[in-house]
């Protein structure tokens, strides 16, 4: 039964076709070859029944050309005076086809006007004289109900297929806005990760840089400061290392927590700890803590964290031998503000306007992008009296 339904759709043409033919049949059994009828009505009535199976067979190809056959068809009919016979069953099709198609406006008012007239003319030109005035209106009206019905139906299935045309452009539309918010997503996840790994790399290298310089000085005069040095490259490394494996172990497709290593991202806590570590490479650090300690969300945390570090890895590449710096922490009730202070050589306006060459200024660029993520403000740029200030501002909430 599957089988013959979709090879009904797939051949719908030969399908109306087929019916077509069947109603000719019966149309030339029925009337054609009835005893009362003469041989010009016989030809004229198989010639109307042959075009309104045309009707039929083509409905689907070209429904406003035969619903315009059929107007005409029944025009021939009443002026030929060629009674209703079995092929005018195509009328009902043809209104039918026509208001479902959803082709032009005027086709399917045209096929509702003349469905509406079509019985009482044929009750005016073939008059029953065996009822009265009332009996022949009733009748009218009652001839007329199948072929509004038809129109009815046609149109219900137009507006139905529409609805669903309608909620299928609706899902794909969807679809593709899935697919760029999925594509977005990634986009800013892999951003994301790139300054994570800028943040960790610039970071923990310049501290080993600076250990190892530092070690190969001091060797031969300073065993002990040397292999201080040494732990403390050992040191970072590792931290380095654990950092790379957990963003590296986030682009992992399948991995979860079970098969990575994963610590977790640094907060406001651990500036303390990383102010510790750049002391320990010799650089001189002024921390203060103001206002009232409080946990804050996660993302303004680990921004604060990254800034602070960034701060301090630039005063390290920038700043000169004996530059120091100055890091305020402030709690505001509606926020967290951070101020990085240097007395160094700072930066050129390259390096903080527009984020240098080869990338030097990148890790500028991701303060910029990490406040804004948060709706904060960031001001950073050579200070007045010499060395770099940044200064930036977390609200606990972000920008609507």
């Amino acid at each position: 039964m599957q089988r013959l339904y979709d090879f009904i759709r797939r051949h719908p043409t030969g399908t109306d076709t087929f019916w077509a033919v069947a109603l000719l049949g019966f149309t030339l059994l029925s009337v054609v070859g009835g005893p009362d009828a003469t041989t010009g009505d016989r030809w004229a009535a198989a010639g109307i029944a042959a075009l309104l199976s045309t009707v039929v067979a083509l409905r689907r190809r070209m429904p406003e050309r035969m619903l315009v056959l059929t107007a005409v068809l029944g025009v021939a009919q009443l002026v030929l005076d060629i009674e209703v016979m079995p092929a005018d069953f195509a009328m009902l099709v043809i209104i039918y086809t026509v208001a479902a198609h959803g082709g032009p406006r005027w086709a399917s008012r045209l096929a509702l006007v003349g469905g509406i007239c079509a019985a009482p003319l044929a009750q005016i030109r073939w008059t029953l004289e065996e009822t009265g005035r009332g009996g022949q209106v009733f009748f009218a009206i009652v001839m007329s109900v199948p072929f509004v019905l038809a129109w009815v139906l046609g149109d219900s299935i137009r507006t139905r297929r529409a609805y669903f045309a309608q909620l299928e452009e609706r899902a794909t539309r969807l679809e593709k806005e899935r697919e760029a918010q999925a594509k977005v997503a990634v986009a800013a996840e892999r951003a994301r990760i790139a300054r994570e790994l800028h943040d960790v790399v610039a970071h923990n290298v310049s501290v080993m840089v600076v250990q190892a310089d530092g070690a190969a000085y001091v060797l031969d005069a300073a065993p002990d400061q040397a292999k201080q040095a040494l732990e403390t490259i050992s040191s970072t490394g590792r931290q380095a290392l654990a950092e790379m494996r957990r963003l590296l172990g986030v682009l992992r497709t399948g991995d979860g927590p079970e098969n990575g290593e994963y610590v977790p991202q640094p907060d406001v806590r651990q500036i303390e700890d990383l102010v510790e570590k750049v002391r320990e490479a010799g650089l001189a650090v002024d921390f203060r803590v103001e206002g009232t300690p409080r946990p804050l969300p996660s993302g303004v945390e680990l921004t604060a964290y990254r800034i602070v570090q960034e701060a301090l890895t630039n005063t390290r590449k920038h700043g000169g031998p004996e530059a120091g710096v100055s890091v305020r922490l402030v709690y505001f009730d509606d926020g967290l503000g951070l101020l990085v202070e240097d007395d160094g050589r700072g930066s050129s306006h390259e390096l903080y306007e527009d984020g240098g060459a080869d990338g030097r200024g990148h890790g500028l660029i991701g303060m910029r992008e990490r406040v804004g993520m948060v709706g904060g403000t960031l001001d950073a740029g050579p200070r007045p009296g010499g060395g770099f200030r940044i200064s930036a501002l977390l609200p606990l909430k972000p920008a609507n």
